[in-house]
């Protein structure tokens, strides 16, 4: 039986395609191999009415089968096959015949990616020699009138000369006419095709390839592409500008190689004439009066310094740190995120870690000349370096506290004790106008400010001390001004609580900087202020879904790694009497109208329930409120993610005790306890995500030994295994595999690990002997369940199906007590209904199986093999170069074939 390979590209019959490839004696005369007869290609689509695809026959190992298939996917060529090369000459033809137009951008991408692999692994110049019609093509690119060439073709012949030419001898060859009438001033720069951007993408980017070596270089200075360079980083697509800006800094690196290694004391004035025209370039751009201009030359720069570490970056960054310095005279300042990220750049750079230079002065300017909002980045990108003067630190950090101590200030709070925020004076005046300037502006750096502390408290070079106190101070007030909560005194508070009042932005960014401020607190006495302003936003009727989500996951946060004072249990002394006023507030939640708020609530129990689900207060806490209960009745919401989020909640208060009995009446399924609610779910439930989660939960009830299925593994595996083989849902199919994984390896041991350096997990004793266990589970039908997975047509499922039969059959290849084949007529009947099963015709039942018949039917069978296709991507048949080309030349075909039918 040949297997069927999964495809959606049109394949082309000898008689369609056998004209095409004679196409080019008739008209251009590309290439040598007019005569060579081509096979058939192999059909790599499937008809409406075949079977799902599925993967190369496993049932041809032991067989001696003559299959075809398996022995035509051993080695794959994936270089320059003769199929290819027969193939080429024809793809070239249809590229340079304007009336045959190549509609998939797609495959031409691929064959680029192709074309590369082949240059890297060989002499392109070979590759040119035994192909000619690929010179052919660039050629015949050139002849073309301009009006009749294809963007695309274009595009691609301009990569493809790139890819060609970064080998030295080969550009040797392809130089003259053909490289510069592709790249040079004459070619494509003076068509009408030159307004496609992707045309002018695939002339960068074939640049690009090109300079590679001296001889490129020189070609880039002669041809003019330098200058073409310049005015492209202008260009009016984002993505051609950026290309431009990127060679710029690829010619500058290529030109320095090897020029000033070791010589950091090499003038400007030494370089070689490429590196000096872009830098000249740039140092004109540095001082035009036009923003976008500078823009350009800080982005070259700043790609520069952050990819290049030698030492003549810097002899540039002296040579054009004046510049650099000077734009910090203007008003406004031009172009500051580019400088911002341009300083930044530079002072990442190893060259400048120890250096004597100005930067570090260029830095401590701009934070002190530059708006709140602008600063921001570059503090925080300062104090994230390694290796950074202490006196802009301390700058920096209080930068970037300005802010929250204004909010301080202006509400009557004490910013900390004497001189911890003596930084913060300067500037606050500016800080302040800021914040009072609008609610945009006020919103804008509030968030950025606590975005940036938040990113900044994990790290190891967060400053110390920490003014943990002042921080968690900070975001209380900030809360309570976005509440209405606040009392400020002065005007400034006054105008502060109207500006934030309902702001649902500032409350997000607090709440999340609010949760990571655990990490460092080390103070008991901040938690019940904490938890007073948790509590009233979880209580405030104002709170949108999204701040209610974050405050739950805040309070998870403080609950459980707040500090406790010494001699207090676990829970702290301030927990269990905030756990007794949190209930309440989660049942209201429990109940609320909008289903996000419903779900938000039930992640939040199963978390809370995870982590302190064997506290003796919270597990009275929780029995005494109707949490469980309401958990129970959310199992029937009418939205597919609170269901779900119901079942993995009640799996987790079941698995730790804490579940509650339902009185709901009307549901039969109900009176069977927690499984019985679940198998319904699983059988019944149209979305995929409530069923998921019963898969997760079951799975993980199975590997934790819960006690509902201790009761009877067996039946409750059986029964699991019924209603999912029948799902849809592939998850559900796969989570399904999981199931029996651990059902096996409970049973059978665990299996091998395939990391030589994974822990050992203890084994667990087979409770009877191999030829009952495998008895039982033929019985049990997983042998049918896997098998049928086996051939499932979606890969997870397979690959999952495939690795556990692996592992049964290495667990059965000791077995004594078994015969080592049962009856040949029983196994070919097995054999011939997987093979039926394979081609889509699964209706047909494997039958009663003996565990001998299973055996030999998985010895039988080539499972390796079949791991190592379900390794490969899904398109890997797709992306082979000889499909590629089948698919241009059948698109074309078709195409004629239609304009045919329309006469």
């Amino acid at each position: 039986m040949d297997s069927l390979v999964l495809g959606n590209h049109c394949w082309l019959p000898d008689c369609l395609l056998q004209p095409l490839l004679t196409l080019r004696e008739q008209t251009l005369g590309l290439g040598t191999q007019a005569d060579r007869k081509l096979p058939a290609p192999t059909p790599g689509h499937l008809q409406q009415n075949q079977p799902l695809p599925v993967f190369p026959n496993p049932l041809c190992q032991s067989r001696g089968s003559t299959d075809a298939e398996c022995q035509r996917n051993e080695n794959p060529g994936l270089i320059m096959d003769p199929e290819c090369s027969r193939l080429l000459p024809a793809f070239c033809s249809v590229l340079v015949d304007p009336r045959q137009a190549v509609a998939d951008d797609t495959c031409l991408e691929k064959l680029l990616d192709w074309f590369k692999t082949v240059t890297e692994a060989g002499s392109s110049l070979l590759l040119l020699q035994e192909n000619p019609c690929l010179v052919d093509l660039l050629s015949h690119v050139l002849d073309l009138k301009p009006q009749d060439v294809s963007p695309r073709v274009l595009s691609f012949s301009l990569r493809l000369a790139g890819m060609f030419a970064a080998q030295e001898d080969c550009f040797e060859y392809l130089q003259g006419q053909l490289l510069l009438g592709l790249f040079g001033e004459a070619g494509p720069l003076s068509w009408a095709v030159w307004s496609v951007p992707t045309v002018r993408s695939g002339w960068i980017q074939g640049l690009k390839s090109l300079a590679q070596h001296p001889g490129g270089l020189h070609f880039l200075g002669d041809s003019g592409a330098v200058d073409a360079l310049f005015s492209l980083q202008g260009d009016s697509s984002l993505f051609v500008a950026s290309a431009a800006s990127q060679l710029l800094v690829h010619v500058l690196a290529l030109s320095m190689q090897d020029k000033a290694e070791g010589s950091p004391s090499l003038k400007g004035s030494a370089w070689p004439a490429c590196a000096q025209k872009i830098v000249a370039h740039v140092e004109a751009s540095l001082c035009s009066t036009t923003a976008l201009q500078i823009t350009q030359a800080l982005n070259v720069l700043t790609t520069t310094f952050g990819r290049c570490h030698s030492p003549w970056t810097e002899v540039l960054w002296g040579q054009l740190s004046p510049l650099v310095a000077h734009l910090l005279d203007s008003e406004p300042v031009p172009a500051t995120h580019s400088l911002v990220d341009l300083l930044l750049s530079v002072a990442r750079s190893p060259v400048f870690a120890s250096a004597d230079c100005t930067l570090w002065e260029t830095i401590a300017r701009m934070l002190s000349c530059l708006s709140p909002m602008q600063t921001g980045p570059l503090a925080l990108g300062t104090l994230k370096l390694q290796h950074c003067p202490q006196a802009l630190r301390s700058q920096a950090f209080g930068v970037l506290l300005q802010p929250l101590a204004c909010i301080l200030r202006a509400t009557a709070q004490a910013p900390g004790p004497p001189g911890l925020l003596d930084e913060t004076t300067q500037g606050c005046s500016m800080t302040v106008d800021t914040l009072l300037s609008s609610k945009s502006a006020c919103v804008g750096l509030l968030c950025q400010t606590l975005a940036h502390l938040e990113e900044l408290q994990p790290l190891p070079q967060h400053p110390l001390p920490w003014p943990q106190t002042l921080l968690v101070e900070a975001v209380v007030i900030i809360l309570r001004l976005c509440d209405g909560s606040a009392a400020p005194s002065s005007s400034e508070g006054c105008r502060l609580c109207g500006t934030l009042a309902g702001c649902i932005r500032v409350q997000r960014a607090a709440l999340g900087f609010l949760g990571t401020l655990t990490l460092g607190t080390s103070s008991w006495e901040l938690v019940p202020q904490v938890f007073a302003i948790l509590l009233e936003t979880l209580k405030s009727p104002a709170s949108s879904p999204t701040v209610l989500k974050k405050a739950f996951q805040a309070v998870l946060h403080w609950l459980l790694d707040s500090p406790t004072p010494p001699g207090c249990s676990d829970l702290g002394p301030h927990t269990p009497l905030f756990l007794r006023e949190l209930f309440p507030v989660l049942q209201k939640h429990l109940c609320s109208p909008c289903w996000e708020v419903r779900d938000s609530a039930l992640e939040f129990l199963t978390h809370l329930s995870m982590c302190w689900g064997g506290e003796a207060n919270f597990r009275e806490v929780l029995l005494a409120s109707d949490v469980p209960k309401l958990a129970w009745q959310l199992l029937r919401d009418p939205e597919s993610y609170v269901r779900a989020s119901a079942v993995t909640a009640m799996g987790q208060l079941s698995s730790q005790g804490l579940q509650a009995a339902s009185d709901s009446p009307g549901h039969p399924e109900v009176q069977q306890g927690l499984v019985g609610e679940l198998l319904h779910i699983l059988s019944v439930d149209s979305e995929g995500f409530p069923r998921r989660a019963v898969t997760r939960v079951f799975t993980e009830w199975l590997r934790n030994s819960h006690a509902d299925v201790v009761q009877d593994t067996e039946w409750f595996v059986a029964t699991v295994l019924q209603m999912v083989s029948r799902d849809l849902d592939w998850e559900v199919r796969a989570q399904g595999l999981e199931l029996v994984q651990v059902f096996l390896a409970q049973t059978l041991g665990q299996p091998n690990p395939s990391c030589p350096y994974a822990v050992a997990l203890p084994k667990v004793t087979p409770p009877s002997p191999l030829p009952e266990v495998l008895r039982t589970l033929c019985q049990m039908q997983i042998f049918d369940f896997a098998f049928r997975a086996l051939f499932d047509c979606d890969r997870p499922v397979a690959q999952k199906a495939c690795d556990l039969l692996l592992f049964l059959r290495n667990k059965s290849a000791p077995c004594s007590g078994l015969q080592e084949a049962g009856d040949s007529s029983d196994v070919a009947s097995v054999e011939a209904t997987l093979e039926r099963w394979q081609v889509g015709e699964q209706g047909q039942p494997l039958g009663s199986l003996e565990p001998e018949v299973v055996l030999a039917a998985l010895r039988s069978m080539d499972l390796e093999g079949l791991q190592s296709r379900l390794a490969e991507s899904s398109d890997h048949v797709e992306k082979s170069p000889q499909s590629l080309l089948q698919d241009v030349l059948a698109t074309v075909a078709l195409l004629e074939e239609n304009v045919a039918d329309c006469y």
